[in-house]
This record gives C-alpha cells, structure tokens and sequence, in this order.
C-alpha cells in the first residue's frame, strides 16, 4: 500500500535526534527493512523493522496508520 499516515511519538522523535536520523531514513527503514515477528507490549502489538544501520519500531493504529515509537542507529 502506497497511502496512510505515518506518525512519530515524542519519544521516537528525542531518541532519533539522539541518533542524528531523520523522519525520510525512518520511512525509507520501514519501506525497504526486515519486519521481525510482532511483540506485544504496553497493549498493542509492536513490530520492528531493521536494515544493516537502523531499526524503528512501529505500532499499527489502523488499517491506514502507523506511528513508530522509536528509533536508533546501530553502533
């Protein structure tokens, strides 16, 4: 699916400052990454996605929205 709305938490946007990551490297992350098997935690089901330099973690909020709560760099 090409369309839906992507949306950062407070706390994935302090900790990609951190990381010095944008929200273009998240997107594109969540575009081309591995999707590892969902967890479920603090109520909902999490994914992460990584590539060889970066991981996001995402939540679904519906069929057409998505919010990553968080995000880092790997070292």
């Amino acid at each position: 699916m090409s369309t839906g709305t992507v949306r950062f938490s407070g706390h994935a946007l302090a900790e990609m400052k951190k990381d010095s990551l944008t929200t273009i490297d998240c997107v594109n992350v969540l575009r081309g990454g591995v999707v590892e098997p969902a967890e479920f935690e603090n109520g909902s089901w999490r994914y992460r996605v990584r590539t060889s330099k970066m991981y996001v973690v995402v939540a679904f909020r519906s069929e057409e929205a998505l919010v990553v709560i968080t995000a880092w760099r790997v070292k």
